[in-house]
C-alpha cells in the first residue's frame, strides 16, 4: 500500500446498463473479482450503486489506479463514464477495504472487514472522518442522502 503524501485518488462516476434482471448476480461477481484483482494491486476504494448510478473511488499507486480506471472506462456494464476527480492525496480513506459497497443513504452502508483474507460484512463498523468526506462527496454527485 502506498505511503502517507504518495496516494493517488481517482473518482468517477457512471451510468450503470445492467439490466435489473440481472443485476444481483452481475454486482456480486463485479464485487468478487475486483476485490481480490484490488487486493492483489493494492488497490483500495469504495463503490456506491444506486439503480441507475455507480460513483466509484479507486485509491493507490497512481500508475495502476489510472490504468484500471482505463479498463473500467471500456466496460459494457456501465456508459457516460465521468472523471470527477484525480490526484494524489495524503492518506487513504478507504484503507481497510479493496473495494466496500456503499448504499446511497447513510445508514444502510455495508460495512467490511477482512478475514483469513476474505472480506465479510460486519456487525457494526464505525466510519472515520476521513471516510465520510469522501462517501459525502461521492453520494453528492447523484444527489444522495449524506451521512
Amino acid at each position: 500500500m502506498s505511503d502517507a503524501g504518495t496516494t493517488f485518488r481517482l473518482i468517477y462516476s457512471s451510468h450503470s446498463r445492467i439490466p435489473t434482471a440481472d443485476r444481483e448476480t452481475a454486482l456480486a461477481r463485479i464485487f468478487d473479482v475486483s476485490r481480490a484483482n484490488n487486493k492483489k494491486a493494492g488497490v483500495t476504494g469504495a463503490l456506491l450503486i444506486t439503480d441507475h448510478y455507480f460513483v466509484q473511488a479507486l485509491e493507490g499507486d497512481e500508475a495502476i489506479v489510472t490504468g484500471l480506471y482505463e479498463r473500467i472506462k471500456d466496460d459494457s456494464r456501465h456508459d457516460q463514464v465521468s472523471l470527477l476527480e484525480s490526484g494524489t492525496v495524503e492518506s487513504r480513506a478507504f484503507p481497510r477495504w479493496s473495494m466496500a459497497q456503499v448504499s446511497k443513504s447513510g445508514h444502510a452502508d455495508i460495512p467490511l472487514h477482512d478475514v483469513g483474507g476474505r472480506i465479510h460484512p460486519a456487525a457494526r463498523a464505525t466510519l472515520r472522518v476521513d471516510e465520510i468526506e469522501v462517501l459525502t462527496r461521492m453520494r453528492n454527485v447523484i444527489g444522495a442522502d449524506t451521512v
